[in-house]
């Protein structure tokens, strides 16, 4: 029974888990841009581009996990038959290395964990993720830490030197019709 309860646990998704996320049955160019690496943020959600909130990843298994990201895409209305595979790395080394991470996903040119430095600000993580693309808002950046998200203005001086630490997700929202 013990054996079981392991099993169980080990292909249960939670917060800090990293996971490989893979699209099909969408254009290439829709492929490399949602395919990548995600950490599941603290309060056990994952954020995908083109997504306009997270999803609940904890206590699901990988191949539930797929199944919602699949609906999420087809009731967004972004593709009509997204095949979503979803590989969790998590385990006993991997939980170590993904609390140096910060997650990055949205509207930037690279998403997908980065690493954390010791000091790192919130402008120094989207510049590790590329950059905002030419959708991006930087005037609404999402940071989500601990289950509370904060939206910052990295127009803003103020706001670029916001600390960030291991285990923060942010988001790059789209823009909006006025270009916020």
């Amino acid at each position: 029974m013990a054996v079981c309860t392991l099993a169980a646990s080990a292909q249960s998704i939670s917060s800090s888990t990293t996971l490989n996320i893979a699209i099909k049955g969408v254009p290439s160019t829709e492929q490399m841009r949602i395919s990548g690496q995600y950490v599941v943020d603290g309060s056990g959600l994952v954020f995908l581009p083109l997504l306009k909130t997270g999803i609940k990843a904890s206590g699901l298994t990988s191949s539930s996990l797929a199944r919602k990201i699949e609906a999420a895409y087809r009731s967004a209305e972004m593709y009509q038959n997204p095949r979503i595979t979803v590989i969790s790395t998590k385990d006993a080394a991997a939980g170590q290395i993904d609390a140096q991470v910060v997650s990055i996903g949205g509207f930037v040119k690279s998403p997908g964990p980065k690493p954390f430095m010791r000091g790192m600000t919130l402008f120094q993580a989207v510049s590790a993720a590329g950059g905002e693309t030419p959708f991006g808002s930087l005037k609404r950046v999402e940071l989500h830490r601990n289950g509370k998200k904060y939206v910052y203005n990295l127009k803003t001086a103020a706001h670029m030197g916001v600390k960030v630490y291991p285990g923060d997700s942010i988001n790059i929202p789209q823009k909006t019709a006025f270009g916020n």
